[in-house]
């Protein structure tokens, strides 16, 4: 606040709630996934399904919740969030799955109903494979699940099926 030049009571003021004051932090935090591909539709660096889920589980991404993705630093809040906050939070998911479905057709010719489902699966692995390896203590897990996940995704048949055979 002092950086800014204003007082604690200043800032809140310009908000006529707390929720308002949320909506406002997650609208301006969300969409990175629409500037890159934006940006890449303008000649920028290419945006490829492969990118962007070595990119969002990346280590950096997961030691750095505050710069990274606020659906993935989030979640549980956000699902107890207002209806603006939460409104502002679907339509993120719906544009990053979408994203991933036409990253997913260019790269894939998947038909269009299977495209869309491995893209809501896609995010929902991404968004869980951070939330779990931010959760841990066991460094070298936090690692495994990220670069399992990152695999998996990226190789969506696994050609060793392991089963379990416990109780």
């Amino acid at each position: 606040m002092k950086e800014a030049g204003l007082t604690v009571g200043g800032f809140y003021r310009h908000f006529s709630s707390r929720y308002d004051l949320v909506a406002e932090a997650m609208s301006s935090a969300l969409g990175d996934w629409k500037r890159k591909a934006d940006a890449a539709d303008l000649g920028g660096p290419p945006l490829t399904f492969d990118s962007l889920v070595d990119d969002y589980l990346r280590e950096t991404h997961r030691d750095r919740p505050g710069t990274g993705c606020p659906v993935g630093a989030l979640a549980g809040d956000l699902a107890r969030s207002d209806k603006r906050t939460r409104a502002l939070v679907t339509q993120e998911a719906q544009q990053s799955i979408q994203i991933l479905a036409t990253l997913l057709r260019e790269a894939s010719k998947e038909d269009k109903g299977a495209e869309r489902s491995r893209a809501i699966m896609t995010y929902c692995a991404l968004v869980g494979a951070i939330t779990v390896a931010r959760a841990v203590s066991d460094e070298r897990l936090s690692r495994e699940i990220l670069k399992t996940v990152a695999q998996l995704l990226r190789n969506p048949t696994p050609k060793v099926a392991h089963r379990y055979h416990g109780r």
